[in-house]
């Protein structure tokens, strides 16, 4: 499975911390197991962000995605929940 980053998704990523980020390598590999873990509550969005899906990384922090008909995914953003979605 190919997966991109987009360079939001980047500047994003390493603006985290440490802990954080194991947390995103954590989920990322469930993730690529079983896109609908329980643990991930994957679903999709809407507003800006339609035709993308989330994932949880913790109880505030999110990881947004879009899958591509041909498999591939391009992780768009990764924060919180107030940083992605303004609220």
């Amino acid at each position: 499975m190919d997966i991109h980053y987009s360079s939001r998704f980047r500047k994003q990523y390493k603006k985290l911390m440490k802990p954080i980020r194991l947390k995103v390598h954590e989920r990322v590999r469930v993730f690529l197991k079983n896109e609908f873990d329980p643990l991930l509550d994957n679903h999709p969005l809407q507003g800006k962000y339609v035709g993308c899906r989330s994932i949880d990384i913790t109880g505030n922090y999110r990881l947004i995605y879009e899958k591509y008909p041909d498999g591939s995914l391009n992780f768009v953003a990764v924060g919180t929940h107030p940083q992605l979605y303004g609220k």
